[in-house]
């Protein structure tokens, strides 16, 4: 039996691992790209789409604060979006009932169909990027890639 060794970088990856992360970067740039294109003609932003999908998991309004950190961003920068999504008419600020000194955040109904909209354009720009795929490539690349979801550390709830 023949036993292959594996070439190796400088950096300690060996060729295969260094390819597929080059080709799963390359992959994603691709992804969001298309998915901004997308976006485009919505007037909404990659960073605001993915704050409308986090507002999506919850069940009552978050507080801002609670947002920013299921975005894992400074609250400064949630504010800011917020102030921009408000201005489309997508989502509203509320009082919270339970501390006056604090603002939850409501999807309005624009916001919910805008939703509705980013969904069927990140499966656009999916279809895409997976058309030269026939079915059962693609049935082997989802197996692949829930082996490497499944198997990577858990993260805090991201959009």
């Amino acid at each position: 039996m023949e036993t292959r060794t594996a070439t190796v970088d400088a950096d300690g990856t060996d060729e295969v691992t260094a390819r597929l992360a080059d080709q799963l970067l390359r992959l994603s740039r691709r992804l969001h790209r298309s998915q901004r294109q997308l976006l485009e003609p919505l007037g909404i932003t990659p960073a605001q789409a993915r704050l409308l999908r986090a507002l999506a998991h919850y069940e009552q309004p978050p507080r801002m604060a609670d947002l920013a950190h299921r975005l894992d961003v400074v609250p400064r920068a949630v504010t800011t979006l917020v102030d921009a999504l408000e201005a489309l008419e997508l989502v509203r600020r509320m009082p919270d009932p339970d501390n006056r000194r604090s603002i939850r955040i409501e999807l309005r109904e624009g916001g919910r169909q805008a939703l509705l909209d980013l969904r069927k354009a990140r499966r656009t720009s999916a279809a895409e990027l997976l058309a030269p795929l026939d079915e059962d490539q693609r049935g082997a690349l989802t197996a692949l890639l829930a082996v490497l979801d499944e198997s990577s550390a858990p993260e805090p709830a991201r959009c």
